[in-house]
């Protein structure tokens, strides 16, 4: 599918979704970390021109822009970009916010030194168009990198209890956290760049005193969820929906009774775009 062909019903459907809830909150929860550990491992330094795809907020737009990057920060969702501002005022580093379309960026053809997208491009709805879209704006010999969360670990089996609860989607709409697996993402790549570093990590979070106040974070800061639990609750599955949640929650605790903690798998994948 190509950029001209995708509904923007869609597109306006998630921008509102991730408009919901405090999503901004959720990044000084517990997020913060993960870009970072983008922007160390795809090597930014100053003076490189950087895009930061889906940046939501800033997590990794603003530790580049600190290494001395001149960074652009995109998001389909401009309340993100509003948030990040600030908190790019409070680091007191200066970028370019743009609202864009993961699946249609608005810059030439290698018009950037690194691309890349922390918890972000993942979230786009046609994978290959967005990953087309990575490759495309990146100049030959530049950086690509990519930070997804993986389909078996903690985040991926989140998706999947809430797919159960969450409307059809529309044909063509594939579950993000695929961009999590070393296979699918190669396919998307499709060759176009070589992976010089690619590692499975771990987010450790322990940010809550109980396992479900995990879940009851995510039921009032996180626009997927609270769309999820929506549709469950027109559709009478509310409580069910709740009850599974909260046995989720338990299951994936790895806290000793001090507290509860998280382990939160992620793929972390660095490469070079090919002439």
């Amino acid at each position: 599918m190509t950029p001209s062909a995708i509904p923007s019903d869609l597109k306006a459907r998630h921008r509102a979704m991730w408009a919901s809830g405090d999503y901004p909150a959720m990044v000084e929860t517990w997020l913060t970390p993960l870009g970072s550990r983008l922007v160390e491992a795809a090597g930014i330094t100053a003076g490189q021109r950087v895009l930061d795809v889906a940046a939501g907020t800033g997590n990794a737009s603003i530790p580049a822009a600190q290494h001395g990057a001149d960074v652009v920060a995109s998001d389909l969702t401009p309340e993100l970009l509003v948030a990040g501002e600030l908190r790019a005022a409070a680091a007191r580093v200066d970028l370019d916010w743009i609202v864009a379309d993961a699946e249609a960026l608005p810059f030439p053809d290698a018009s950037f030194d690194v691309v890349m997208s922390a918890i972000g491009v993942m979230f786009a709805p046609h994978h290959q168009v967005a990953a087309d879209e990575l490759v495309r704006v990146c100049r030959p010999g530049g950086t690509v990198g990519v930070l997804s969360w993986t389909p078996d670990g903690m985040l991926g089996s989140l998706f999947k209890l809430m797919g159960r609860y969450a409307p059809t989607p529309p044909p063509g709409v594939q579950p993000p956290p695929l961009w999590g697996g070393e296979e699918h993402l190669a396919g998307l790549l499709g060759g176009r760049v070589n992976v010089s570093h690619q590692e499975r990590g771990v987010l450790e979070v322990t940010a809550f005193d109980r396992p479900r106040d995990y879940g009851e974070h995510f039921k009032a800061n996180y626009g997927p969820t609270i769309a999820i639990r929506a549709n469950a609750e027109t559709n009478g599955r509310a409580d069910e929906f709740d009850a599974d949640l909260d046995a989720f929650c338990d299951e994936w605790n790895r806290g000793n009774g001090a507290g509860a903690r998280f382990e939160m798998e992620y793929l972390l994948t660095v490469g070079t775009r090919a002439g």
